[in-house]
Order: structure tokens, then sequence, then C-alpha cells
């Protein structure tokens, strides 16, 4: 019989070991922004107001957690409505047609202290590609409301004319109106669910 309870006790610990937590946005406390090249001589910003994702994870660290995040691309803002307007169509974004900018996460790597790799399926309009993001973790902490909460910052680069958002026009002294190279920034809370 104590061997059966002995038995039990260690199953159950192993379980509880790689038991999952599952983590959900902080809308209020987070922010999704792109900072893209305008003229060749400065940078345009924007954000999408409207996202939602979770984190499930099976450490205190996060390595290895499952990630995902949905983007509503009507919900594009660069405090100029003419220009998002012009994001909405199909010479960039095609909001009607493809409503949703998706992230499936693959992997989530310690590279050093608290920066990590986070590998995903980005998929933008029609094309789905692999991008590698550069994250901050910047800790753990319970609230004064008793909330666990988690912050992160991710940064990354990709080429929008890899996305078909290829829209463009020639400037007389050379370069383009808009530039290829798209920055994100993702600031994000997280909340552990109960």
């Amino acid at each position: 019989m104590k061997k059966l309870i002995l038995l039990t006790a260690i199953i159950g610990m192993g379980l509880a070991a790689q038991a999952q937590s599952k983590w959900s946005f902080d809308k209020a406390h987070s922010k999704i922004s792109f900072n893209v090249e305008h003229l060749v001589i400065s940078e345009v910003s924007g954000q999408f107001a409207a996202f939602d994702g979770e984190v499930n994870s099976s450490s205190d660290d996060f390595s290895g957690s499952n990630i995902s995040f949905t983007i509503d691309v009507a919900s594009v803002d660069t405090d100029n409505e003419r220009r998002d307007g012009h994001l909405k169509s199909d010479d960039f974004f095609n909001a009607e047609k493809f409503p949703k900018i998706t992230f499936k996460g693959k992997s989530l790597k310690q590279v050093e202290g608290k920066k990590y790799q986070l590998t995903g399926d980005l998929t933008i309009r029609d094309v789905t590609k692999e991008v590698v993001l550069d994250v901050k973790y910047g800790g753990t902490i319970t609230d004064p409301y008793g909330n666990v909460k988690a912050g992160f910052k991710i940064t990354g680069n990709i080429n929008r004319f890899d996305f078909n958002l290829k829209w463009n026009a020639a400037l007389e002294s050379g370069g383009l109106v808009v530039g290829e190279n798209v920055e994100i920034v993702g600031n994000i809370e997280l909340k552990k669910e109960s």
C-alpha cells in the first residue's frame, strides 16, 4: 500500500511539473505597432488597435511556450484617415478579403538571460512565411489585484514585398515613397488565467 501511495505521489508531481499555464493578452497594457521608411528620409509609425492572443507555457521562464495571436487588419491606425484607408485597400492589406493577420509560434528559445528568439509562421494577406523575432522577457509579477502578469517586448523586421504588400511610387530624386522593410514592435503584457 505504501508503494502505491508513493508511486501515485511521484506521478502526481510529474504531472504537476508538466501542467500547462494559460496566459491571455492584457490588451489594456499591450500594443502592437510598426515603423516603415517614408520618402527615404523619415519613418511613419502605426499600430493595430484590435488584436488578441494566448500563450500556453509549462515552464516558469516560458521556454518552449505555445504562442499565437491574431490582428484585425481594419484596426490599423497611423493617425491619418486617408493613409489608413489606403493601407486597408488592395494596394496593401486588402482588409475586406484578408481581415486577419495571424501568427502561430513554432518555438520560443532562451538565447541568454532574458533574451529569447521566437520562431513562427506569420500570415499576411494570402502569404504565410516563417519569421524569427527577438523577445525580451521583462519578468513575472503579481499585481495589486492578485493577478499574475508577465511582460515581453517583441521586435523584428519583415520585407513587406514578401507578403504581397507591393504598392509603391518612385521619387524623382531616387528611392521609393514607402520602404520595403517594416519594423514590428510588440509590447505585450500577459495575464495568467486561473
